[in-house]
């Protein structure tokens, strides 16, 4: 085309900019009672901001024994006050449900109240001596803050008592097989197989896996950290995993059951024991999620600060039975020093207790035996990832090297001014890339970084010093 004049273009800029990543994100597994949501999901991972969204989507009774959702948003959302979650019930309410044989009820002040938790409303069969009653016109039925089924009654001419007949959800249907899942032969999956969906479906790559209760089973523990191990083929995050107080009640079998159910990999923090508020008992998965959102909060969302010595939102420790657990400092070190993250109230209430991933002692590489360390990588890896996305299929040219190196070393340099690292850099080496890997489109980038390790000993020695008391002739 002839031109005649003056024109402009534009051209990439040659420093991208960094992708913000979230990397504490809870993905929690468990049960929910549904017959209370409006908008009940079963399998689906949901994703909520508010207590009033999870609420909609699972419903809520404040029965942590059978629901451990119910658990994770009272904690998450009421003790941590942090957001976002995605959670994932699997109680089916087509599947785990038992029926309820017909039984007659009495009508007091125009309601009656079925005394008991469960009841699925669309099951619900209300009759009147021998003939049945028409829902929405004789009848209209509800919860109440109990979560039981109270039905009131609209047609005057119905009084004294009613036959009800129905079907009720039965959270001890629910089994390990169920949170771990599968995927159908018609490609549907369920339980924990959903970890991929999250991803696609919200934009957020999971930072934490958390099945309270469930995670007490080696076999769900298991998945979870092959799980959080590769999320979509590129990620990764840690798993929150509870020892069960039933089996080891004593802070003294806690090492040998945790060693002999291979809870011992560097993506776990391997907790114990439960923790109570006022009435309310937690298993501390369920809390020390919440304190890894707070504590990465407060530093923009990094996670290079532990969670350890900062504040849990408990008044005990549980063991079996809900008896309460009396552990000191030196047993709760001794508890660290096997891979075990605990609780203590030494100085300031209580306060989370550990640093070391599971891996702890077997592996005492910093990278992997830091829980602080070990996320920071997955963080920066994550980043790198998202960041240089757009640049996968470009040609492969000086300018490509040269626009991934400055933007990487940029924002590493970002961050050690910011002190979220030692310090980092990302060099292009000829020694790793052959001209063979070049001509079949690969490159590989060597990045070196140095997250901060947490400051777990530090020590004073004291001494007499005899000069000072010249002091008394001065």
């Amino acid at each position: 085309m002839y031109k005649h004049g003056v024109y402009t273009s534009e051209i990439p800029t040659s420093i991208v900019p960094p992708v913000e990543a979230l990397v504490g994100l809870p993905v929690v597994i468990g049960i929910a009672p549904i017959n209370l949501a409006s908008d009940p999901k079963t399998n689906e991972p949901v994703l909520c901001y508010t207590y009033a969204e999870a609420v909609q989507y699972l419903g809520y009774i404040n029965d942590f024994e059978n629901y451990t959702l119910c658990e994770f948003m009272k904690s998450h959302f009421t003790l941590f006050s942090v957001a976002p979650v995605v959670f994932i019930n699997v109680l089916d309410k087509t599947k785990h449900k038992a029926a309820v044989a017909e039984a007659a009820i009495s009508i007091v002040n125009n309601e009656a109240i079925i005394k008991v938790q469960g009841v699925i409303l669309d099951t619900l069969v209300v009759k009147n001596a021998s003939s049945e009653v028409v829902p929405d016109i004789d009848y209209d039925a509800g919860f109440n803050d109990a979560g039981e089924c109270v039905i009131t009654i609209l047609n005057k001419s119905i009084s004294g008592e009613i036959k009800v007949s129905y079907d009720k959800i039965d959270p001890s249907l629910v089994t390990s097989a169920d949170v771990i899942g599968g995927v159908s032969s018609e490609g549907i999956s369920t339980g924990l197989e959903l970890i991929n969906q999250v991803l696609p479906k919200f934009g957020i790559v999971p930072g934490q896996l958390v099945a309270p209760k469930y995670s007490c089973d080696p076999s769900v523990a298991a998945v979870m950290s092959s799980k959080a191990g590769n999320i979509n083929g590129f990620f990764k995050c840690i798993s929150l995993v509870d020892i069960p107080v039933s089996e080891a009640g004593k802070y003294s079998d806690v090492v040998e059951w945790k060693n002999s159910n291979n809870y011992i990999y560097e993506n776990q923090i391997a907790l114990w024991p439960k923790v109570r508020l006022g009435d309310d008992i937690y298993h501390m998965s369920t809390q020390v999620a919440g304190l890894i959102c707070k504590t990465d909060s407060q530093n923009n969302g990094v996670p290079y600060v532990s969670p350890s010595n900062h504040s849990l939102q408990m008044n005990g420790l549980v063991g079996n039975n809900n008896d309460e657990v009396v552990i000191g400092i030196d047993q709760a070190n001794y508890l660290n020093g096997q891979g075990v993250v605990t609780a203590i109230n030494f100085s300031g209430g209580w306060k989370l207790w550990g640093n070391r991933t599971a891996c702890y002692p077997s592996v005492t590489d910093p990278k992997d035996s830091f829980i602080p360390v070990k996320r920071m990588f997955y963080y920066i890896a994550q980043t790198i990832i998202q960041s240089f996305w757009q640049k996968v299929d470009a040609p492969i040219t000086v300018r490509l090297i040269d626009t991934i190196v400055d933007s990487l070393n940029i924002w590493l340099n970002g961050m050690t001014s910011a002190g979220y690292i030692l310090g980092g850099r990302v060099v292009f080496l000829e020694s790793e890339n052959p001209l063979t890997s070049i001509m079949d489109g690969k490159i590989k980038f060597h990045v070196y970084v140095t997250p901060p390790s947490p400051a777990r000993e530090i020590s004073f020695d004291l001494e007499y010093d005899v000069d000072y008391l010249k002091t008394l002739f001065s």
